[in-house]
């Protein structure tokens, strides 16, 4: 019959931990002293954070294997760089730049005096700046053309003097120069003519160095091409300040909520190195990956506040001490503590660390190591809190047995004495229990729970109550989760307060008109002279244009052009040699073009086309942009192309961020079912903790979604990881339900609220009020990570002290 109830595994465990609480409880230096001096050893790893930190954009928050680098790399091996030709919308990666946006104070024309004045003038310092005793200049370091700077060709038409500008393309010299990049709150006339800006953008691409800019009497938003990791190298630790701030609330609240009016039960110490136990553990798990080489990426910055976790741990034990008589042995009531505690410890533990494995195997860095370092930390969690917080318990039920002062360690007596003055009686007596079931007293909370709100619960009517509550909460957030909305910001990976936010909020207020030039590459050998091939793959690129967010009028074609160049000089470009023959003196004539064709011999192997996106101004439409043209690229028949632009390196996360979502959700609940199966002494009760993972699974994404949280990298390792913790508070009391001696339901429900309730309250207000600093945050990884952990926490208390007693 025991393993019907599938409690062949838990019997022997509680047996074995009752049996380690008794050891612990017998010899507590050895378990308190050793943990020390493991961390103290370990933490000699953090001397090599700096060089351990690791923070490169692409390498650490893209996917691995995302299939716009493997395009980069075929753009890399068929169409390397030119030095000697310059050409931005041909770069396959972001290359070394600075930029500014300059934008009028009175959002008067910008293209006029004074404030045209003031940019010339800036132009002027940038192109004049010397980097090093040697004066080497702007004119040194700059990406060239023609043997000539790369130059903003704004300046040079407003500077020239040249009117009837139009917008967004301008016949200058011999032939279209685009100016949507340059130009932002643009007003023109009927014939496209250029009326007024409110906004300028100037690049300064450099070959191998950088440049940075003054401003003068502008409002002037600078960036550079290292300007985002910049900023996220300068947050690498910005969370240790807020940690520290975390561990005084922690201590604070678990401080407050573990004292008692007697002064011999008092649990001040024992909240103080609860909350020191999960410190130890931080050090240690750090410190060890830090000294055999783990990268240290900002995203596990976040890891040390999932420790407070570890606070549940404590209350709860320090409930099952409560529980234990108070005239046993210290080894006895320890073994007690540890049988009833340690078993439902053990369970979250065992539901914790593989799921965090499991990230391991993400196909983003950031999450792997996010994911290493918090396993580790649980583990080491996990195993100083039955060693040396369950030593300290030990020591601390000495004091207790002898009836000693929490702070003096001075022995007093249990009852009030006549013979004393009111002060000490108030101040020195204690040791007082309950003499009829010879356990401490219990306190009003877990009386609360025990003679009122259990009771209450289940009642018939408040049975309704919840019940339909519940079906309004599942109804609320399966309308979020329709709701929820993909995408990050990159400058959400900035603080607020910086350059970055700054030049991206600007540029996104006065350029959204135009977004990134994409490349159309045909990969592979194609016969272009060819008519019938050329008219199907015109036919595909026809298919680009006419796409809702591409402007079809603003297209480079290498093909076109030189079948313009054919008609010119009455060539038949229809015959195979005369197509090949005539490139080169056209590729002498449009030298860009050159860096377009990858010719070998009498074939061509690939070659690429431009065209304009429009009117992309948030991160959900790039992602439906990228998945629009990946479609459009499977459509066509004439030949293999791709598409590419090197910010699709980082768009790429959308495709991998909801399929790793999914399958993280679902492998742990299967391992939470699993682990729930081996150690919870009921099939049911079992399945309704598994349930209870998938309601808050649900819960947590829809209310993401109403709250303004979008489902992005950072967000999916904050909901991956904090989803895990939703067992914890179900486990914990399922498990008391079905250890409860009690023989109705409704009693177990009750007993089971009055063991745990209290300590699951403690957990998640200590935990919440930790993390809570973290909504002051200038950084939006911190601020996330707060939403979502409240979201779990708030939720998953809600589903252990309500629905889930109504459910069991």
């Amino acid at each position: 019959m025991g393993c019907r109830r599938t409690d062949c595994l838990s019997r022997p465990l509680s047996n074995l931990f009752e049996k380690l609480g008794s050891t612990v409880g017998s010899y507590p230096l050895y378990f308190f002293i050793i943990p020390v001096l493991i961390t103290a050893s370990l933490s000699g790893g953090f001397v090599f954070l700096k060089d351990r930190e690791d923070n490169d954009l692409e390498r650490q928050f893209t996917p691995k294997k995302g299939p716009s680098k493997a395009t980069r790399a075929f753009i890399r091996e068929n169409f390397p760089y030119n030095t000697s030709m310059f050409s931005e919308n041909r770069l396959y990666d972001k290359g070394n730049f600075a930029s500014l946006i300059a934008v009028s104070k009175n959002s008067n024309n910008i293209l006029e005096s004074p404030a045209f004045e003031d940019i010339v003038r800036l132009n002027e310092k940038i192109l004049n700046i010397s980097v090093d005793k040697r004066g080497l200049g702007f004119s040194q370091v700059c990406a060239k053309a023609n043997g000539k700077c790369f130059s903003n060709i704004i300046l040079e038409l407003i500077g020239g003097n040249e009117t009837g500008i139009t917008y967004p393309e301008h016949n200058h010299g011999s032939g279209l120069v685009f100016l949507g990049s340059a130009l932002g709150g643009v007003v023109t006339d009927a014939n496209s003519t250029i009326q007024r800006a409110q906004a300028v953008k100037l690049y300064y691409y450099l070959n191998s160095q950088e440049s940075a800019a003054q401003a003068s009497k502008l409002q002037v938003s600078y960036y550079t091409s290292k300007s985002k990791q910049e900023e996220i190298d300068s947050h690498t630790i910005d969370g240790f300040p807020l940690f520290l701030i975390t561990y005084a609330c922690a201590i604070s609240f678990s401080v407050i909520s573990c004292l008692r009016s007697d002064h011999v039960r008092n649990k001040m110490w024992v909240a103080v190195f609860g909350v020191l136990t999960s410190g130890l553990a931080v050090v240690s798990s750090f410190g060890l990956l830090l000294y055999i080489g783990v990268p240290f990426v900002i995203t596990v910055g976040n890891s040390p506040f999932l420790i407070l976790i570890g606070l549940n741990n404590m209350f709860i034990m320090v409930s099952d001490w409560q529980h234990s008589h108070v005239n046993d042995p210290v080894p006895k009531r320890m073994g007690h503590t540890y049988k009833e505690a340690v078993m439902s410890i053990t369970i979250t533990a065992l539901t914790d660390v593989p799921k965090f494995f499991i990230g391991v195997m993400s196909d983003f860095p950031s999450v792997q190591s996010f994911c290493l370092y918090t396993a580790t930390s649980i583990i080491f969690c996990y195993i100083y809190t039955i060693t040396f917080f369950g030593a300290f318990v030990a020591l601390n039920g000495r004091r207790e047995a002898s009836n000693r002062h929490w702070l003096t360690c001075m022995t007093v007596p249990s009852e009030k004495s006549v013979n004393q003055t009111e002060m000490y009686n108030i101040c020195c007596v204690g040791g007082s229990y309950d003499e009829l079931t010879g356990a401490e007293k219990k306190q009003l909370a877990s009386n609360f729970f025990k003679d009122y709100y259990g009771p209450c619960l289940m009642k018939p009517w408040v049975k309704g109550v919840v019940a339909f509550v519940y079906l309004a909460y599942l109804a609320t957030s399966v309308f979020g989760c329709f709701h929820i909305q993909q995408g990050i910001e990159l400058y959400d990976l900035a603080a607020d307060d910086s350059h970055v936010t700054r030049f991206n909020i600007k540029h996104r207020q006065y350029f959204y008109d135009y977004g990134p030039s994409v490349m159309v590459i045909v990969k592979g050998k194609l016969a272009y002279w060819d008519k019938d091939k050329r008219s199907q793959l015109q036919a595909c690129i026809e298919d680009f244009k006419e796409l809702h967010f591409v402007d079809r009028d603003i297209y480079t074609s290498w093909l076109d052009s030189y079948m313009s160049y054919g008609q010119e000089k009455h060539l038949n470009l229809d015959d195979k040699d005369i197509f090949l023959s005539n490139l080169p003196p056209f590729f002498d004539l449009y030298p860009f073009f050159k860096q377009d064709v990858n010719q070998a011999g009498d074939a061509i192997h690939a070659s690429r086309f431009f065209i304009q996106t429009v009117n992309i101004t948030k991160a959900s439409e790039e992602i439906k942009m990228l998945k629009i043209l990946k479609s459009t690229v499977g459509r066509c028949q004439a030949a293999s192309l791709l598409v590419y632009n090197h910010e699709f390196i980082y768009f790429d996360q959308y495709d991998v961020v909801v399929k790793s979502t999914i399958k993280n959700v679902g492998v742990i609940t299967a391992v939470m079912l699993v682990v729930s199966l081996l150690l919870i002494p009921n099939p049911v009760c079992s399945l309704l903790v598994t349930c209870s993972i998938g309601s808050v699974t649900v819960g947590v994404n829809g209310f993401m979604a109403l709250w303004d949280v979008s489902l992005d990298s950072i967000s999916m390792i904050v909901f991956t990881v904090c989803i895990g913790f939703t067992v914890d508070f179900s486990a914990h009391v399922s498990y008391a339900f079905v250890s409860s001696k009690e023989p109705r339901p409704e009693d177990k429900a009750v007993d089971a609220l009055s063991s745990l309730g209290y300590p699951i309250i403690q957990g998640a207000l200590s935990t919440v009020l930790g993390v809570s600093v973290l909504s002051m945050s200038e950084f939006h990884t911190f601020r996330t990570f707060f939403k979502i952990f409240f979201l779990v926490m708030f939720i998953g208390m809600v589903h252990g002290l309500v629905f889930m007693p109504v459910f069991l």
